[in-house]
């Protein structure tokens, strides 16, 4: 789901509000429990992370710079298992993605740094963390950068064909 709050801007800079329980629950927005900030430079991969069990929701968006942003679904029995969406996401638009949980999400910085804010509708649960490979040609996700910066744990990331089924969650 793709947001796009109301930017209010003058000569003075800008303001947005990124949450608002009422306003986001008629949509269909979980509550959250958890709220995250990251800091990149460019060129910087982050991902493709998601967690079962605890499996999360997030609602992502980026306070300064510009990222393009990744989920893709791994709902086992899910029409679009496998199946990769990316949005831009910069400071200026204040657009939101919500990735639902189920889904392995990432993103790379587009701009010389990126701050990246992220609402998470459960807690980390490290034993439940698993990885898959950014770059797995059975997703083929199209990034926009030719040499992504990685770490380890990302490079090292599973490839679809390989995650066991029971680390996904089943599609409702």
């Amino acid at each position: 789901m793709v947001l796009e709050p109301r930017v209010f801007s003058d000569p003075r800079g800008y303001f947005v509000e990124t949450w608002q329980r009422n306003r986001y629950s008629e949509i269909g927005m979980p509550d959250f429990v958890q709220d995250n900030i990251s800091w990149s430079r460019k060129d910087v991969l982050r991902g493709m992370h998601l967690q079962n069990p605890k499996a999360q929701g997030k609602l992502v968006s980026v306070a300064e710079g510009s990222v393009y942003d990744v989920a893709v679904d791994l709902r086992k029995g899910s029409p679009t298992f496998g199946k990769w969406h990316g949005e831009t996401l910069d400071s200026k638009s204040g657009r939101q993605f919500y990735v639902p949980p189920g889904f392995a999400h990432g993103f790379v910085v587009l701009s010389d740094f990126a701050v990246f804010a992220y609402k998470c509708s459960d807690y980390y649960n490290p034993m439940g963390e698993f990885t898959v490979r950014w770059d797995d040609p059975e997703i083929g996700i199209e990034w926009p950068v030719e040499s992504p910066i990685v770490s380890e744990k990302d490079a090292e990331g599973m490839r679809l064909s390989e995650i066991p089924n029971e680390k996904l969650i089943s599609f409702a």
